[in-house]
């Protein structure tokens, strides 16, 4: 069975993405812990929260994860979580994970932020972790800032909301991220976790 750390760093909705998970099959730990990083087979970085705070709670877990990621242990970041896969972000001015070539920055001011409920996902590329999701699904979102990769190819999805942006990405050894909440957005959102867990036994 898939054992999955879900890297608790001070942000809310835990409770619900470890629920999201265990629909899935997959067995999985909230925790604070570098030694169950290194022992999981996967890793969810959730995000509910400010980039600034959840970098500076992250720092003693960051060599265990960069280790187990750059490794090759597949990881999942949502909404936050995504950004924090990011150089630097401008919430804050503060330096991310480095393990994707980009930036985060705010949502244009042409429209109200947070972008916050349900909105359509439009795919760019094929990947493993949108298997069965049919392009235009709809996903549910809440974020003000936005992920601005600096190669293309890292986008499977994007969504627009005053600008297109990257809403699933996936990048080498095994990165994937949404910008919106799996866990909070129906069967599609199953899918996408159950895609995940998938990919971790393979």
């Amino acid at each position: 069975m898939v054992s999955v750390a879900i890297v608790d760093y001070g942000v809310g909705n835990l409770r619900s993405i470890k629920r999201a998970l265990e629909r899935t099959g997959a067995t999985s730990i909230i925790t604070s812990s570098s030694s169950d990083i290194k022992r999981a087979d996967a890793i969810v970085l959730p995000g509910v929260g400010s980039f600034k705070s959840a970098m500076q709670n992250l720092g003693p877990m960051l060599q265990s994860l960069h280790e187990a990621i750059e490794g090759g242990r597949p990881v999942l970041g949502i909404c936050l979580g995504l950004q924090l896969f990011f150089e630097w972000s401008e919430e804050g001015g503060v330096k991310g994970l480095g393990l994707v070539e980009g930036f985060v920055d705010r949502l244009p001011s042409t429209v109200k932020v947070p972008h916050m409920g349900w909105n359509s996902i439009n795919v760019r590329a094929w990947s493993p972790i949108i298997d069965g999701i049919p392009n235009g699904a709809y996903m549910y979102f809440v974020h003000s800032y936005k992920v601005n990769p600096k190669r293309s190819d890292v986008v499977i999805a994007t969504t627009t909301y005053g600008c297109d942006f990257p809403s699933i990405i996936e990048a080498k050894p095994v990165i994937l991220g949404t910008q919106f909440h799996p866990e909070k957005s129906g069967s599609y959102g199953l899918a996408i976790l159950k895609n995940f867990v998938k990919l971790v036994k393979q």
